[in-house]
């Protein structure tokens, strides 16, 4: 975006007073008045033709949304399961069951037992694999972008180990694969280079999912469509979501239709959102 598309957002003015200039504590003074405005905006710098503005907003951006996504701690999903290892590779409670015979030993040998010798029992949380779908048809302006950058950046943090982020419209682009190591800051960085295109094949996406989750071994595995999942080219995106273990919808809360009626068909769940602020909350809930 030139600077004189950005000089008609509100609070541009004062956040780049000059060519190439990024004041922090004026765009921190719009952040505490309006989060949505602010990531809207800086979202949109990120865009700029000003090279060095573009430069300083997505470095901003970067450590804005992941700061903001490591908010609270993250929580395995579930009651997990009871697994006994060696007592001195494992936090728990002794197995007394599963340690009598090196009791019995140690004690008929007058000393001790070895730490190494014992077993003890603790819950094996359930590891989580999350597939993000940022639904890149149409225009994708700061707003869209915004949320995406921050939906990928709690994805990040909940689901470290296994997590990827695919763009879509009417083709697949993974910005990360499951199993592809790329550091936080640069999948927030292409997120927000994502420019929109095309039209909207929902099945596709849904299908690119299930295969990035195939191979995990997570006990969930959470595929999160970011969309408002109104299908204009492909094939019907029910039988792709009903093969999924688990989906979860953020729908524009302005054009919920398509959404509900694609997870009322496929028993997926929906959250409505109006803007970045309330995706990320969307998603805290989500992915725990």
């Amino acid at each position: 975006m030139s600077r004189r598309d950005l000089e008609r957002q509100d609070g541009f003015s004062e956040v780049s007073p000059q060519l190439g200039e990024l004041d922090s504590e004026a765009f921190d003074e719009l952040m505490a008045d309006d989060p949505d405005a602010a990531l809207d905006l800086l979202a949109r710098m990120a865009q700029a033709t000003d090279a060095q503005l573009a430069q300083l907003s997505r470095q901003l951006a970067g450590r804005l949304v992941l700061d903001l996504a490591r908010t609270g701690r993250a929580r395995a999903r579930g009651v997990g399961k009871l697994t006994t290892t060696r007592a001195d590779v494992g936090a728990g409670d002794l197995d007394i069951d599963a340690s009598l015979d090196a009791l019995v030993a140690a004690r008929s040998e007058g000393r001790p037992p070895a730490i190494d010798e014992l077993r003890a029992t603790h819950w094996q949380k359930p590891a989580t694999a999350v597939c993000l779908l940022v639904d890149r048809s149409g225009s994708m302006d700061g707003e869209r972008l915004a949320s995406a950058a921050l939906a990928a950046a709690v994805c990040a943090w909940r689901a470290p180990a296994q997590f990827a982020v695919l763009a879509f419209g009417d083709k697949v682009v993974a910005v990360k694969e499951l199993e592809q190591t790329k550091k936080p800051e640069r999948v927030v960085a292409e997120v927000l280079a994502l420019r929109g295109h095309g039209t909207t094949d929902v099945a596709l996406a849904l299908r690119a999912a299930g295969r990035q989750l195939a191979p995990s071994t997570a006990t969930r595995k959470l595929t999160v469509l970011l969309s408002d999942a109104e299908v204009t080219t492909g094939g019907d995106p029910i039988p792709a979501a009903r093969a999924l273990d688990e989906l979860v919808v953020l729908a524009p809360a302005d054009e919920p239709e398509h959404a509900q009626a694609l997870v009322e068909a496929c028993g997926a769940r929906m959250a409505e959102v109006a803007g970045p602020m309330s995706v990320l909350d969307a998603l805290r809930r989500v992915v725990q």
